[in-house]
């Protein structure tokens, strides 16, 4: 008996945490109008506009950026980046979108640039990953990417992670 109470009790505990997730949508992070700023991780490998750092043989190399969007309608931001990429002095941007499937499942798009001294170099990269919400307005978003080159680079797959701050 005790059995059928416990597992009467752990079917209504779910159903009630799911009523409130379903309430909690018309205050959701990914509401139509909201704004998104988003740091990464990253490489040098492709344009990137996220963090990164690294040092071999004494010669540091870093780059840095931030991601932005809007919410143009529930669970879909169009989004932009900016970056600087100090190994070969590189400025790179990238434009595109983003769908949250279920509030939580980022899947994007976007095209990725880079500006270097004699030419430039360019992606388009298909992502996806997880949002984890840590607070109302925060999340950690471990994401998998691929970049396919367009000027006769190699794909290249990365795994990173993101901080977001949904405002």
């Amino acid at each position: 008996m005790k059995k059928v109470f416990l597992t009467i009790a752990l079917v209504l505990l779910g159903l009630t945490a799911n009523a409130q997730s379903s309430n909690d949508k018309e205050n959701a992070q990914t509401q139509k109008g909201k704004f998104i700023i988003e740091a990464n991780t990253g490489s040098n490998t492709t344009g990137n506009t996220g963090f990164y750092l690294r040092s071999s043989n004494g010669s540091t190399s870093f780059s840095v950026g931030l991601d932005g969007g809007y919410f143009v309608m529930d669970d879909l931001a169009l989004k932009g980046g900016l970056g600087y990429n100090d190994g070969n002095e590189s400025f790179v941007y990238k434009i595109g979108g983003e769908y949250y499937i279920d509030g939580r499942f980022p899947v994007g798009l976007d095209f990725t640039g880079t500006s270097v001294t004699g030419g430039s170099e360019n992606w388009v990269g298909i992502q996806g990953g997880y949002a984890y919400f840590i607070g109302k307005n925060v999340s950690i978003k471990p994401t998998v990417r691929y970049n396919i080159g367009l000027n006769d680079q190699d794909g290249v797959f990365q795994g990173l992670i993101g901080f977001a701050l949904y405002l």
